[in-house]
């Protein structure tokens, strides 16, 4: 049976639990910065943090119409303390605030006073290990001349059970009111501060409780900045002869200043290269360069802050300042967002924060070569190297990458144009990607893929290039050696081959060499599938006459069975699609309308290869000044025909 009592103490427990709780309200755009403000303001984590919503927040569309939210935010101790016992075996490792944290073991305490003409005590229980208060020492500390009744039942549950943080009477005691404890209570003549001044209690006389301190305050005026935890410690533990405070003014808290939050880093030393998951660091991974994309926030300014007021112990108001407000560091190629206060970027490139603004430029230069000092560059935007790109590094742009040196083994890959003012030397390893066009002075031993056009000044040799249009070289010399061309268009050059033959050199055009190559890795897939459901079927043929033999199979047979059965649908389904594609490319090859020709001003030598739209003529003698075509299902030979002169005016000046 619950009694009235036990009720009583467990409500008056809970209740100084509730007073001594602490929480904050706080407002942002989103509940996780909500909280991330709030743990801040506690000096917590956000694992230790428990809320409630007062206004819910509103994302808006596109910008328009948001609403913060607002929320009430405390901390939750036990959780703290938890964290903190964890800790507490770590404590070499902590910081010089650690000894502020509770300790994982902690003794009960006691407190007796006497208020009025009762006895009264309050009991602290141990935490952990540590010991619980004696009943024969409380009972040794109330054994005084004056005492006249104590209650141990009481005592003894209070041991048990703790008082809660507040005194619970457990005896009288014989007041002399005139050996009382008596103080006086100053006020600052800024009306800042209250203090109390007192004298100790004789015996028989009654202690200062924290009602006649509160009491006192009230009587000469005070109504603000009452201190109940300073004057509980006070109570708890006197202090004689000497002022402590008991009540301090609402101090005015000056608003903070509007600050601009930003979205990456504008500290470039904090920058760090990129680790393996083993630790290792790639030095050619600089991370150097933040990349952003159009429209991708990059700041936002938060709002200046208004001050709050204070207020003198007697409520006379103290006036606070408000935060400053701020301009928006709005620099190059960036725009502000309708709310009005995050920054935008205003297309691809890389932010910058230069002296108090934001940019964003959509180009970047390297003065020198990309080497070590640069490391790999990544880039939303054009490159532009002044100097080479040493062997093993690497250019990737969303724009146009233009180098004025050489490249070598390198990987280049651009969305846009690639221009080198030198030549590229892959040494069987390097790759080049455009999705524009490609101008060079020399490709040697690189791989080359562009959508557009492949024009160079002197050679190809021994390199595999594949252009959407044209492949056209137009140098003194403009030689091909080597190598396997293809172009849907054209190929173009002064001689093709080598008087000493060497490496085999082949040309391809008429088609797109995109969906030749796929067309090739789809006939692989196919014979490789029908080879595969030629044994499927082989397999399912011996477990089928088995099964007639026998009349039935082990579990394991049949589950094998079954999984064959399945594998020759999937196979089926894959042969079907594969054949579907094969015959749409098939026949986005015959219709497409740029014939292809292959035009040489000066020799094609011995050797070479020529294929133009799938037919080979392959040269067994040396031959000038000719352009190979198609004609009614054959490759005919006829007087050399010059390229198209408005495309040799793309290339760029200081490239012939």
């Amino acid at each position: 049976m619950v009694r009235l009592d036990k009720i009583r103490s467990d409500l008056e427990s809970q209740l100084q639990i509730d007073k001594a709780l602490q929480f904050i309200e706080v407002r942002a755009d989103t509940l996780e910065e909500a909280l991330a403000d709030a743990a801040v303001q506690l000096g917590t984590k956000i694992a230790h943090l428990e809320y409630e919503v007062l206004e819910k927040g509103f994302a808006g569309m596109f910008g328009i119409a948001k609403q913060p939210w607002l929320i009430r935010v405390y901390e939750n101790k036990e959780k703290s303390k938890k964290t903190r016992k964890s800790v507490s075996g770590d404590s070499m490792f902590m910081e010089d605030g650690a000894d502020s944290l509770e300790p994982a073991d902690k003794d009960g305490e006691f407190l007796i006073r006497y208020f009025g003409s009762d006895i009264l005590l309050k009991v602290t229980l141990p935490i952990g290990a540590g010991k619980a208060v004696s009943f024969q020492e409380i009972i040794g500390k109330l054994h005084r001349s004056d005492t006249l009744s104590t209650d141990d039942t009481k005592i003894k549950k209070y041991i048990q059970n703790g008082t809660g943080g507040v005194y619970e009477a457990v005896g009288t005691f014989q007041h002399t009111p005139a050996a009382d404890a008596t103080f006086v209570i100053d006020i600052s003549h800024d009306e800042m501060q209250a203090t109390i001044t007192a004298t100790a209690p004789a015996v028989g006389g009654a202690e200062i409780s924290a009602e006649a301190i509160v009491r006192a305050l009230e009587t000469q005026g005070v109504v603000a900045g009452i201190d109940n935890q300073k004057i509980e410690n006070f109570v708890d533990h006197p202090v004689y002869g000497i002022p402590s405070i008991v009540a301090e003014a609402i101090k005015p808290v000056d608003g903070r200043d509007a600050y601009i939050a930003y979205n990456f880093e504008t500290d470039k030393s904090k920058l760090r290269m990129q680790e393996s998951a083993s630790g290792q660091v790639n030095f050619k991974e600089l991370n150097r360069i933040q990349n952003v994309v159009e429209g991708q926030p990059l700041a936002q300014k938060m709002p200046a802050e208004r001050g709050k007021g204070g207020k003198t112990l007697f409520g006379r108001y103290l006036e606070a300042k408000n935060g400053k407000d701020i301009n928006l560091p709005l620099g190059k190629n960036v725009v502000m967002d309708s709310d009005g206060r995050t920054i935008l970027a205003a297309m691809n490139g890389q932010v910058l924060l230069v002296g108090d603004k934001i940019n964003v430029e959509p180009v970047m230069e390297i003065e020198g070569d990309v080497s070590i000092k640069t490391g790999n560059i990544t880039f939303l935007g054009t490159v532009i190297v002044k100097g080479s790109v040493e062997d093993g590094f690497n250019i990737k742009a969303s724009g146009n990458i233009e180098v004025h040196g050489t490249i070598g083994r390198c990987s280049i890959i651009a969305d846009g144009n690639i221009v080198v003012s030198g030549g590229i030397m892959g040494h069987d390893e390097g790759v080049v990607l455009a999705g524009g066009s490609l101008w060079a002075k020399f490709i040697q031993n690189t791989s080359v893929t562009v959508e557009e056009y492949v024009i160079v000044a002197d050679g190809i040799m021994n390199s595999n290039v594949t252009a959407k249009k044209r492949i056209m070289l137009q140098g003194k010399r403009a030689s091909i050696i080597g190598g396997h061309l293809f172009a849907t268009e054209e190929i173009s050059a002064k001689s093709v081959g080598s008087s000493g033959g060497g490496r085999e050199t082949i040309l391809e055009v008429g088609f797109d060499p995109q969906l030749k190559q796929r067309m090739v890795v789809l006939v692989d897939s196919k014979e490789a599938l029908a080879k595969e459901l030629e044994e499927v079927n082989l397999n399912i043929q011996t477990l089928d006459n088995m099964k007639k033999v026998r009349r039935s199979l082990s579990a394991d047979k049949e589950e094998n069975l079954s999984s064959l059965l399945s594998r020759r649908e999937e196979i089926n389904t894959e042969m079907a699609t594969t054949e579907t594609e094969l015959q749409e490319i098939q026949e986005r090859l015959h219709e497409l309308k740029a014939i292809g020709k292959v035009s040489v001003s000066g020799t094609v030598y011995a050797g070479v290869k020529i294929f133009v739209r799938d037919v080979k003529d392959e040269v067994r003698a040396d031959v000038k000044s000719v352009t190979f075509f198609y004609e009614n299902g054959f490759v005919r030979r006829g007087k050399y025909e010059a390229p198209d002169e408005s495309i040799t005016k793309k290339v760029f000046e200081g490239m012939a």
